[in-house]
C-alpha cells in the first residue's frame, strides 16, 4: 500500500514559486538509451526491468534532485497543470513511503504550510514533514491524522495501489478499496474548497465513486501526467472544489473532465 507515489485554506493562498526550473515539474524526460545484455544468473525479466530503469530519465533525474521516488514527477506536473498546492497549505500524504509526493508538496507549500503523511512501514524522516505509521483502512487512521495535523486539510493525496497480482480485475478491484478508504479520509479531514488526488487504474474511477466525488467535489477529472509510463495501467482522479462534506443538489452537480 506503499506510496510510490485543493486549493489552499480559504481559497486564497498564493503559489510557492514559478514551476519550471529547479522544480519536477520542468522536467521534459529525455535522456539516451542505455542497452543492457542479459547476464549469467539474471532473467530476462529481469534483465527488461534493469533496462527500464537505466533508460527510464526520471529515474536518474529523482537521484540527481535528491527526490526519493520517480513517481516525484507525477505529482509535480499535475500540480503545474491544476495548481492544487499553494503556500500555506495543509496535506495529507497517504500510503506516503518513501515520500517522494511529500518533498514535491514541501517545495511548494512553503514552510509555513504542513505535510503529514502515513503508511504501513516507516518513512525516513524529512524536515518539515511528520510521518505516521498506520493503516488507511482502519480507524485509527483518521484519528492519528487529526491529532497531527492541527486543522482541515487543503489537500489529501494518495499515490496507494495495492499490490500486484497479475490478473487485472483483481487488481483493479484491491486498487478501488483503496481509492475509497482514502476518500473517506478525505471527506474527513478537508476544508471546504479543498482537494483530492489518487491513483486509479486504468478504466479510471468505477461509477458509484465518480458519483461520490460529483458529489463531494465540483470539478472531478482523470489525469495521466508524462511521468506516468505509458504502458503502465495507471491514471489519477483528481477532484478539486470540496463541496464541505454537504451532498449537492441536483441542480449543482459536479463537472466531470478528461
Amino acid at each position: 500500500m506503499s506510496g510510490r507515489s485543493g486549493g489552499a485554506r480559504g481559497g486564497s493562498g498564493k503559489r510557492s514559486g514559478k514551476r519550471g526550473g529547479a522544480t519536477a515539474g520542468g522536467f521534459s524526460g529525455r535522456s539516451l538509451k542505455t542497452r543492457v545484455r542479459t547476464a549469467k544468473g539474471r532473467g530476462s525479466s529481469s534483465t527488461r526491468w534493469l533496462q527500464r530503469q537505466l533508460n527510464d530519465p526520471y529515474v536518474e533525474e529523482a537521484q540527481r534532485r535528491g527526490y526519493r521516488a520517480r513517481s516525484a514527477f507525477k505529482l509535480a506536473q499535475m500540480d503545474d497543470k491544476l495548481r492544487l498546492l499553494r503556500r500555506g497549505a495543509r496535506v495529507v500524504d497517504l500510503g506516503a513511503a518513501p515520500g517522494g509526493w511529500s518533498q514535491v508538496a514541501l517545495e511548494r507549500i512553503g514552510p509555513e504550510g504542513r505535510v503529514v503523511g502515513i503508511d504501513l512501514e516507516e518513512v525516513a524522516p524529512l524536515a518539515g514533514a511528520d510521518f505516521l505509521v498506520g493503516d488507511v483502512r482502519e480507524p485509527e487512521a483518521l484519528a492519528q491524522l487529526e491529532a497531527a495535523l492541527g486543522g482541515p486539510a487543503d489537500l489529501v493525496m494518495s499515490d496507494m495501489a495495492a499490490s500486484a497480482t497479475g490478473h487485472g480485475p483483481t487488481d483493479h478491484l484491491r486498487t478501488m478499496a483503496l481509492v475509497e478508504a482514502a476518500l473517506d479520509i478525505a471527506e474527513a479531514l478537508l476544508a471546504p474548497g479543498g482537494g483530492f488526488v489518487a491513483k486509479v487504474l486504468q478504466g479510471g474511477t468505477e461509477a458509484g465513486l465518480l458519483s461520490r466525488l460529483k458529489r463531494g467535489f465540483k470539478t472531478v477529472r482523470h489525469v495521466k501526467p508524462p511521468a506516468s509510463r505509458k504502458d503502465s495501467a495507471e491514471l489519477y482522479v483528481v477532484a478539486v472544489g470540496f463541496r464541505g462534506g454537504g451532498a449537492e443538489t441536483p441542480e449543482t452537480p459536479g463537472r466531470h473532465e478528461t
